[in-house]
Parts: structure tokens; C-alpha cells; sequence
């Protein structure tokens, strides 16, 4: 093993990943010599929008759709509230469906239709792997829904969510269906998950924080979240950030391209969770289901410690707990909660997330580091 000497080993992808080299030289240009307004008539205009136009097309390949269902957008967030907040107020209904384990900007997006809308909202329950249970979601649709928001994989423990099935249930219904797909994108197929709404984030897929897409099931009207002159097919307003749009246009790309990353993933995180449970014998206990999982993320507790402080003795590592720190008091993470799981495991959970650049060197790094510790 080789002994890092450089910046810590980088284990919170999850969190945001470092923009790929490859994805800051194609989209540098676009804030220097190719400045053009898209929606210009002259040369400069031009340029400008041929490269939001192949951005699109390579976005939409990555999804598995046509180029004009994908919306750009500026995060993953935005993208999670033109979703929800756009088909809920222009659907006829006035509830709407999600779970307790959703990221925040799909429950604050819920909550405020709630709070300003009147709209009803159920958050439907996770088991002890944090899946959500189908038959959960059939006995809590209504003639009155107007949509279900479930993500596709978990930002704290990759738990992936049964997508299609629930899909085909609120359809059924005559609900849409959105998912937060942002930990998933670039480690599993999104061109098959039958929903009508799909999240991503450039910033979860190696482009630079700023830029996200929403994909929009064709003939699906949506309420704008922006209003303005009509860009993204008048459901953002706002002239395009073309140097962001072209970097999240080539990392679609790149990640498409990189057929063998998922695997290479999963056997450096089955290794880092196989060294910890081997040099720490009874103390490792897996958070998150052990198979329905995206392939980079491991999320465990380790008896006797606290997530934030083991994490704290290993400065050469860059990780995250799931827990909230709020004014000096740490708290257990709610998804770990609602999971089921005591405070003292919530509170000693450790995600560690792995990444492009991440090495079996890295791995071998971490576990040692970690275990020395724990112990």
C-alpha cells in the first residue's frame, strides 16, 4: 500500500464530486471566446446555441429520451421543485405523495406546497433497509393525488427505491411520477424507470455545482418555477448558462463512456466494508440494504464510536456522517431514524462514498486509518 502524502483521500462523492479535467476544458471556452447570447441572431448567438443544442442531445441520450423532454436547469434542487411544484399546480389534484428518507429539497418543495397551496401531503414510511413498500403506496393513492415524488437511490446509505413498480402504481392512479435520480446518474440506467419526472445534478457526475437538468415527459405541462423570456420551452425563464450546460452536456457523456466504472466501484466498496468488518470483528454494521444499493456508497456504524468525531482522528480522510450538527449538538440523521435505528448507531454511522479517482491504494489507506481509530 502506498501511504497518501498529498490532500486527504477524497471518500464524499455523494456530497459533491470533483469536476472531471475533461468537463473544464470543453466548457472553458464557453466563458471566454464563445460569450454569445443563445438566443442572438448573429455568429456569436450561433455558437452559443449549437452548444446548448448538443449538450441537450447528449443529456437526453444519457437519459434515454428525446432531446426536447430535458430541461436544463441550476441544481438538482431547482430541478426537484419545477417538478414538484410545476405538475402539482397544473394538475387538477391536491395531494401529493413522498417518503420520510427524501432529500430535503423534495420535502421542503412538498411542505411548501402545503404551507401556500393547501395541498395535502403524505410521506410514506421506509422499512429497516429504507425501501419503501409498494403496498404502502397503493393504499395511500387517491382520486385526489396529483403526483408521487420517490428518489431513486438514498444520498446517505445508496439504498435504491423500486422505481417502475411504484411508477406503474401511481399511473395506475392517474398520478405522475418524479424521481430525484442524482446519486444514481452515471452509476445505474435511468432510460428505464418508467416515471415522468427525473432529477439530475451536475455536481453529482463530475461537472461543476450550478447546473442540473430535469427530464420532462413529452405533452406534460408544468407550472414554471422561473418566468422570463420563454427559454427551456417556457418552463425556465432565464438566458442559458452555456459554459454550465455544455460541462453537464460532457459529463453525461463521459459517464456514458465509462462502461466499467459501476463494477470497479462496487468491488473497491465491498473491499473498504469487507477490510472494516475484518479488522474490526462484530462492530460493523451495514447501513442500507445489502444488495438494492448504487455500487460506490457504503454506509456503516461501528460500535463503540461517534461518526463525527472517528472521522475527526482521521484527518487524511474526507468523508461525512449522516448526522446534523445545529449549534453545537449533534444529532442523529433522520434517515438513519426513520429507518428504525437507535440513536447511538445513527450517530455513529460513517458514509463513505466512492468516486472516479478513487484507488484500491485509497481503499487499503482508509480501512487501516479507520481501524486504528475505532480501536
Amino acid at each position: 500500500m502506498t501511504v497518501p502524502t498529498g490532500p486527504p483521500i477524497y471518500l464524499d462523492h455523494n456530497a459533491t464530486t470533483p469536476v472531471d479535467p475533461r468537463v473544464t476544458a470543453v466548457c472553458l471556452p464557453y466563458l471566454t471566446d464563445h460569450f454569445g447570447n443563445p438566443s442572438s441572431g448573429h455568429t456569436y448567438g450561433h455558437t452559443a446555441r449549437h452548444a446548448v443544442d448538443t449538450a441537450r442531445a447528449s443529456v437526453a441520450e444519457f437519459l434515454g429520451c428525446a432531446p426536447d423532454e430535458v430541461v436544463f436547469t441550476g441544481s438538482g434542487s431547482e430541478s426537484d421543485t419545477l417538478a414538484i411544484r410545476g405538475a402539482a399546480l397544473a394538475g387538477s389534484g391536491d395531494h401529493v405523495i413522498t417518503q420520510v428518507t427524501e432529500h430535503p429539497a423534495v420535502l421542503a418543495a412538498c411542505d411548501a406546497l402545503r404551507r401556500l397551496h393547501g395541498f395535502q401531503v403524505t410521506e410514506l414510511p421506509v422499512d429497516e433497509h429504507g425501501l419503501v413498500d409498494p403496498g404502502a403506496l397503493a393504499a395511500a393513492l387517491t382520486d385526489r393525488t396529483v403526483l408521487v415524488s420517490i428518489m431513486h437511490a438514498n444520498n446517505e446509505t445508496g439504498t435504491v427505491q423500486p422505481i417502475r413498480e411504484l411508477a406503474a402504481l401511481a399511473h395506475a392512479r392517474g398520478a405522475l411520477f418524479h424521481t430525484d435520480a442524482a446519486q444514481s446518474a452515471g452509476k445505474l440506467d435511468l432510460s428505464d424507470l418508467g416515471v415522468d419526472l427525473l432529477t439530475i445534478a451536475g455536481h453529482k457526475m463530475y461537472a461543476p455545482k450550478g447546473v442540473g437538468a430535469l427530464y420532462v415527459r413529452k405533452g406534460l405541462d408544468l407550472e414554471p418555477t422561473v418566468y422570463g423570456g420563454g427559454q427551456e420551452s417556457g418552463r425556465r425563464g432565464g438566458t442559458e448558462n452555456v459554459a454550465l450546460v455544455v460541462a453537464l452536456g460532457t459529463a453525461a457523456r463521459l459517464a456514458m463512456d465509462d462502461h466499467g466504472a459501476p463494477q470497479r466501484l462496487q468491488h473497491l466498496r465491498d473491499l473498504l466494508h469487507h477490510l472494516l468488518d475484518e479488522n474490526l470483528p462484530g462492530r460493523v454494521h451495514l447501513n442500507g440494504h445489502p444488495t438494492r444499493r448504487v455500487p460506490n456508497t457504503l454506509n456503516v456504524s461501528i460500535d463503540g464510536t461517534l461518526g463525527a468525531a472517528l472521522l475527526a482522528a482521521v484527518p487524511g480522510i474526507a468523508a461525512s456522517t449522516g448526522s446534523a450538527c445545529h449549534e453545537g449538538e449533534t444529532r442523529p440523521s433522520a434517515v438513519l431514524t426513520a429507518m428504525g435505528h437507535p440513536s447511538d448507531r445513527a450517530l455513529a454511522a460513517l458514509r463513505l462514498t466512492l468516486g472516479r479517482s478513487t484507488t484500491a491504494d485509497d481503499i487499503q489507506y482508509a480501512a487501516t486509518q479507520l481501524t486504528a481509530a475505532a480501536s
